[in-house]
């Protein structure tokens, strides 16, 4: 048994030397600098996810301070749910009837509670917000498919051991940043039931993820109820609208004219012509389908200008 272990341990020491020669080497280093421009671009599209992901503008409950709460009761009472209780912006404590009501009706107990303000600015925050999301979502796995199929294109040149064994190393190894591909991003707002004795509790959880913000857009615009282009009624950015302008200018950026067709992975983005910011609205009309580097580079421009205009 002795000797079996040592055995094992003697392949995986020399598998390790293996495989920090190999990626040392000048034949791993010609591929990675073969495909060293579009490591960058995928690259390049990670951090734009990452940015979109922490557009939201937080939002919660206010914030009362801390403290530390102490049991000190003669009577030998377990009060088990004490230790569940959840602190933080986005955490409410309610009584039981607050939590059965947001779970009734989500959307109104989230602006009611964690003071979101009903008004023309609020919503322009949120239908940014969700348009964002949706690029992100689609974005990563767009991005996902764009590294695979790059390191598929190159993998017959790697030893078939490393990649089997060591891939996740290999991808690395070529320069590729590691991708995201879970919702933790979603903002989740929370209600929350404790009992004085600590024996009974309950919670809600409102999920702010791409269908819940959708609808939620839909909701705040019921309340707002205002009129602004020359229309009439106001669009919204939902992901009907996102598609639908998406199609209208025929998968392809209105800036570089770059199409889905003919990049596969291609990260197309729902940007405002005049910016809302600048008197701009929600209508078909100011919307435009720009690729994920012409949006950034226009907002990039955006941003100078308005800090020379400033200064």
């Amino acid at each position: 048994m002795v000797e079996f272990f040592g055995a094992v341990v003697l392949v995986f020491a020399a598998y390790r030397i293996y495989a920090a020669m190999y990626l040392n080497g000048e034949k791993f280093s010609a591929i990675k600098n073969g495909i060293a421009k579009y490591t960058k671009n995928c690259n390049d599209l990670n951090e734009h996810i990452e940015d979109l992901k922490s557009s939201y503008a937080d939002v919660g409950s206010v914030d009362y301070g801390d403290s530390q709460l102490h049991d000190l009761s003669n009577y030998n009472m377990k009060r088990r749910r004490w230790k569940d209780e959840e602190r933080g912006n986005r955490t409410h404590s309610c009584s039981a009837a607050v939590c059965k009501n947001a779970n009734n009706q989500p959307f109104k107990y989230l602006c009611k509670y964690f003071d979101i303000k009903t008004n023309e600015e609020t919503l322009a925050l949120f239908e940014s917000v969700v348009n964002n999301f949706s690029a992100v979502e689609q974005g990563k796995n767009l991005l996902k498919g764009e590294r695979d199929a790059i390191i598929e294109r190159v993998e017959s040149g790697i030893p078939s051991i490393l990649m089997y064994f060591s891939k996740e190393r290999i991808i690395r190894a070529l320069g590729f940043n590691d991708i995201d591909l879970s919702d933790l991003y979603f903002p989740v707002y929370t209600f929350q039931y404790i009992s004085a004795g600590g024996n009974s509790s309950s919670k809600c959880e409102i999920k702010l993820d791409v269908e819940n913000l959708d609808r939620f857009v839909v909701y705040l615009n019921e309340l707002v109820k205002f009129r602004k282009s020359v229309a009439g009624q106001r669009a919204l950015i939902t992901s009907s609208l996102r598609e639908k302008i998406k199609q209208r200018d025929g998968f392809s950026c209105r800036i570089c004219a770059i199409s889905v067709a003919e990049e596969k992975h291609l990260l197309l983005e729902i940007d405002h012509i005049i910016p809302l910011a600048k008197g701009g609205i929600t209508s078909e009309e100011n919307l435009q389908a720009l690729c994920w580097k012409c949006n950034r580079s226009k907002g990039a421009k955006l941003f100078s200008l308005n800090s020379a205009i400033q200064q």
